[in-house]
């Protein structure tokens, strides 16, 4: 059974469509995917588009003609939109800047003072796990919540896992609720002495168990980083409540960027499971460095032996070598088409596109102009 077609410019001049998601396994191609999607919505379709990409590489600037991305949206200049008056911006998520925002906006001067101090606030707004993932729904909340954008494309972490950018709301808010935190955050509720004191006091022996796994210091810190964002913990929540209810809402369009390869496809099936699951909604699959091949009615068997034959000629070299290189693209369009089915087997409803593998990295804005036309 075929895929259907996914329609990209349908989706992208839809004006319901406000948030386009790609995502996927890391190295699958999705910054390029997002960009040259958010471009062709500005030049083709007149949209207001900003591209948020999470990619640390900065490809996208340099491709773009930027000389950096960070936390704000940056207008994307030289662009054809004269015709459609649409406008491209893109920028790159900073974590800690970010998770900096937040405590700024929700937390007096005095204290987001005290959270930027604590050396477990410093540790974790940077490198604690998932805290990127988080971040990037955090931003994209506010990007909504803004209403500036016709449309917000994201480019979503290189994870490990697909997954962990819908999972990171959950992790955090079990972090935030775990049994340990809520006991620190007890007496820091009690008022009177310092967190430590009433901690060590409360605690007993489990207090000097934990001193001898964490370390004193480390424990302070961790306790003065709970009372500090205790204010704080619903309005996690709340944000990523609400942004998980965006993400479920049919303003939202999730792409699965994958390549012919089975851990790309695989990845991408998990993904699928998990956004039908969540009733999220899956608009279609894109296939990235795809080799098609058009018929010419000559099989790679055919073309093989048709190769051996001239070499045992000893004539046509040239042509045997041109049969050979046919013979092996044949074979890879074959491959690739069997992977793909993995996918398009266990959701045959799912539209998909795919995009032929370029002959070089895509560095520009002609660049992504091309890979945008392929899309659709």
């Amino acid at each position: 059974m075929t895929a259907p077609r996914l329609d990209v410019d349908g989706l992208l001049s839809d004006p319901s469509i406000r948030i386009v998601v790609c995502c996927g396994a890391g190295g699958v191609g999705k910054t390029t995917t997002a960009a040259a999607l958010g471009l062709r919505a500005a030049e083709v379709h007149g949209r207001r588009t900003v591209v948020l990409t999470i990619d640390p590489a900065r490809r996208l600037a340099q491709s773009m003609g930027l000389t950096e991305l960070d936390n704000t949206p940056r207008h994307v200049k030289g662009i054809d939109t004269e015709r459609t008056g649409g406008e491209l911006h893109a920028m790159m998520l900073d974590m800690k800047r970010t998770f900096d925002e937040v405590v700024e906006q929700h937390t007096t001067p005095k204290r987001a003072a005290e959270i930027f101090a604590n050396p477990f606030y410093q540790a974790m707004s940077s490198t604690f796990a998932g805290t990127q993932e988080y971040m990037a729904m955090e931003k994209l909340g506010q990007l909504r919540a803004g209403d500036q954008w016709d449309l917000i494309v994201v480019d979503t972490p290189p994870s490990r896992s697909a997954l962990d950018f819908l999972d990171a709301p959950a992790r955090l808010s079990r972090f935030l609720d775990g049994r340990m935190l809520r006991m620190l955050l007890a007496p820091a509720r009690t008022g009177g002495r310092s967190v430590f004191s009433l901690v060590t006091a409360s605690f007993g022996l489990f207090s000097k168990t934990v001193q001898k796994v964490l370390g004193a210091q480390l424990l302070t810190d961790l306790s003065g980083f709970v009372a500090a964002l205790d204010s704080m913990f619903g309005g996690f929540r709340q944000r990523a409540d609400q942004t998980y209810r965006i993400l479920q809402d049919p303003q939202t369009a999730f792409l699965l960027v994958a390549a012919p390869e089975r851990d790309a496809i695989r990845e991408a099936a998990y993904f699928a499971e998990r956004l039908v699951a969540e009733r999220m909604p899956l608009a279609g699959l894109v296939l990235n460095r795809m080799h098609p091949i058009e018929p010419a009615g000559l099989s790679a068997a055919d073309s093989e032996a048709a190769a051996d034959r001239l070499d045992e000629t000893g004539d046509q070299q040239v042509t045997a070598d041109v049969l050979r290189i046919h013979a092996a693209l044949l074979r890879q369009a074959e491959r690739e088409a069997g992977v793909a089915t993995g996918f398009t087997g266990a959701f045959p409803s799912v539209p998909t596109t795919s995009v032929a593998a370029q002959p070089a990295d895509v560095h520009d804005v002609d660049g992504l102009r091309t890979i945008g036309a392929l899309l659709a």
